[in-house]
């Protein structure tokens, strides 16, 4: 889809908020990417994971919870700011937390999303494993990939499945800019690191417009020393992995800040090449 040139940086509300998000918080975690220099260091995309979901109309188009009122507004409010939004879903009929996914409504969806103004989707297999097998998983990428791109929006399109059936073989082709490689990622450093130093040997699947994504950062999230958040950062820098942050960033420290704010590091993940790092001794 000619997007995600160089891995998409930007915010999710997983790792710090999970469920408890709500329009209020996005618009005050945009206001705080822009006083922190945060976006101007290239972290734009707003993604709203898992929670914002309600229920369908009676056509079957869905809508916000009470939460989020106006998700157009919201996305209107972002791009002001110069940030865009981002969005989540499921290929089965619930997402992880129990919300309404897209089975059965992938059009409409991802044109739903791209009248709201929509920039980015994470698109997450979650009870569609219920429905699919593995085996499935590709074709099943690719209907939303091509629902997405036919509504003449551009939308990262972000593959949400853990690492399962050698992704990295098959995104790309099935339309993702960026694809999970591993489960999810937690604030601790035998998790991150694990994740962290067993990715190299997938850097010849990434390259411009399609990366290996190790989940989104934990930097801020106070269960890692700065030591070993740094590590984090640099890490994913050098695999060319998407720098998605995840702690709550109206409260940022000075360490977190800097930490992702680092031009050098920023230069390296951000290379125009995308060529990413291979362990070279175990």
């Amino acid at each position: 889809n000619g997007l995600a040139r160089t891995p998409p940086m930007g915010f999710s509300t997983w790792n710090h908020f999970a469920e408890r998000i709500d329009d209020r918080t996005v618009r005050e975690i945009a206001d705080a990417l822009v006083s922190t220099g945060l976006r101007d260091a290239g972290y734009v995309s707003v993604n709203i994971d898992d929670g914002w979901q309600g229920t369908r109309d009676a056509s079957g188009a869905i809508r916000p919870n009470a939460k989020f009122p106006d998700m157009k507004a919201l996305a209107d409010d972002l791009h002001q700011k110069g940030l865009k939004l981002g969005i989540y879903t499921s290929p089965g009929p619930k997402s992880c937390a129990g919300f309404e996914g897209s089975y059965g409504h992938e059009e409409q969806d991802a044109k739903t999303f791209a009248a709201w103004g929509v920039d980015y989707v994470k698109y997450d297999w979650c009870s569609a494993g219920l429905i699919y097998d593995d085996a499935d998983m590709p074709a099943v990428y690719q209907k939303m990939a091509l629902a997405l791109r036919a509504t003449g929006r551009p939308m990262v399109y972000s593959i949400c499945q853990y690492g399962r059936h050698e992704v990295w073989t098959w995104g790309a082709a099935a339309g993702g800019n960026l694809w999970r490689t591993t489960g999810d990622i937690g604030d601790r450093w035998d998790v991150m690191s694990t994740i962290g130093f067993e990715q190299g040997e997938l850097s010849p699947f990434a390259g411009p417009g399609h990366w290996n994504d190790p989940d989104m950062l934990e930097v801020g999230n106070g269960g890692m020393t700065t030591t070993e958040y740094r590590t984090h950062v640099s890490l994913w820098a050098m695999l060319a992995a998407p720098l998605i942050a995840g702690h709550d960033v109206r409260k940022s420290s000075p360490e977190t800040l800097a930490l992702l704010t680092n031009r050098g590091v920023i230069a390296i993940d951000q290379d125009p090449l995308g060529r990413a790092g291979t362990r070279a001794v175990q």
